[in-house]
């Protein structure tokens, strides 16, 4: 069954925006996957309902017209056989973009992408490479019910043989792309849902250079907020509730899930003396457990407090749009979770 695209607010000139300035988080993957297959003729991108359709979350569309059928390809419902010939063609000397509908979808090629994508560097001793790009739609909030909403990017994060981004700002999402399609390594892309209609910024150049490196979004003294992707938002405004209430928090964006830049984060800790970590993952084994783990090994002494994690409750994400509100974190699960890393 094809999914709903969230074609609501596209139009003609959207379709056509420039590649940067002032453009919504979809425009920006779109000028991005253009501008790629604009400069290398090996690029192409395969999946369900990427072609006439646009795409499930309209990124792709008018890249059918542009490119043409041999370069946005359609792919039969089978996350397994498509993400295959995407490994295939990126052994071969293409330089495939895959993209999954949503991440729970790609359960359904996790033995392509681990036991062939993110092995075979390895198990050939350095003979195959596989420079594949796989995109993909992550996380909740518009009430997709528990098939389509989860986050599990921190489980793909676990595996060693690729890289994992989590493109949280429209600059980001119009850049980080171009490296990934660069890597040598196949790396995933995840694309929380709740930010294609964002607007913002694309500048001419990345604001942040480099893929593995994190962000300092926001500079502050009293704590530290760590999170990436979709909850990049909640946790701003947040830190912004939280500057009316007299407490400055500084907001650091990871960017890269895997590898993760601890540098930027153990920084920010050992300056802060306090940290709390967002993400939108179930809290048991976790991304947020990682980190909480690294800063314990590595900045025990320089914390005031214990590490803080706001996490989904650990539910199958509901439909009901109360229920999905209360699943997930908040500017006001992170306001409450500060304030306990403040009390003495």
């Amino acid at each position: 069954m094809t999914g709903t695209p969230d074609t609501t607010t596209i139009t003609a000139t959207e379709e056509a925006a420039p590649s940067t300035g002032t453009m919504t988080y979809r425009e920006a993957m779109r000028a991005a996957m253009r501008e790629a297959m604009t400069d290398d003729d090996r690029v192409f991108l395969m999946g369900e309902d990427v072609g006439s359709y646009g795409g499930c979350f309209a990124v792709s569309l008018g890249l059918l017209e542009e490119f043409g059928p041999d370069r946005i390809r359609d792919t039969p419902l089978s996350e397994s056989a498509f993400v295959g010939a995407g490994i295939g063609a990126a052994i071969a000397g293409m330089r495939p973009i895959v993209e999954i509908m949503t991440v729970n979808f790609s359960l359904l090629a996790l033995d392509q992408i681990m036991n062939n994508a993110a092995t075979l560097q390895h198990m050939s001793g350095g003979q195959i490479q596989v420079p594949l790009v796989i995109r993909m739609t992550t996380g909740a909030g518009r009430q997709l019910a528990a098939q389509h909403s989860h986050s599990l990017e921190g489980w793909y994060a676990h595996i060693p043989g690729i890289k994992i981004l989590a493109p949280a700002t429209v600059d980001d999402a119009r850049w980080m792309l171009r490296e990934a399609l660069a890597d040598p390594d196949p790396v995933l892309i995840f694309e929380h849902g709740s930010l294609y209609n964002v607007k913002g910024e694309a500048g001419a150049t990345p604001e942040v250079a480099g893929i593995e490196r994190a962000a300092v979004r926001r500079a502050g003294s009293d704590v530290s907020i760590i999170t990436y992707g979709g909850t990049l938002r909640t946790c701003l405004d947040a830190a912004e509730l939280l500057a009316d209430q007299g407490i400055d928090a500084e907001v650091i964006d990871l960017r890269s899930l895997r590898p993760l830049d601890d540098a930027t984060y153990l920084q920010s800790v050992r300056a802060t003396h306090r940290a709390v970590i967002v993400d939108e993952g179930w809290r048991s084994g976790s991304l947020s457990a990682e980190i909480s783990a690294r800063i314990t090994e590595q900045a025990f002494y320089d914390l005031d407090a214990p590490v803080g994690r706001v996490c989904s409750e650990e539910v199958p994400i509901p439909y009901a749009q109360h229920l999905e509100a209360a699943a997930l974190p908040s500017v006001e699960k992170i306001v409450r979770a500060v304030h306990d890393a403040m009390e003495p």
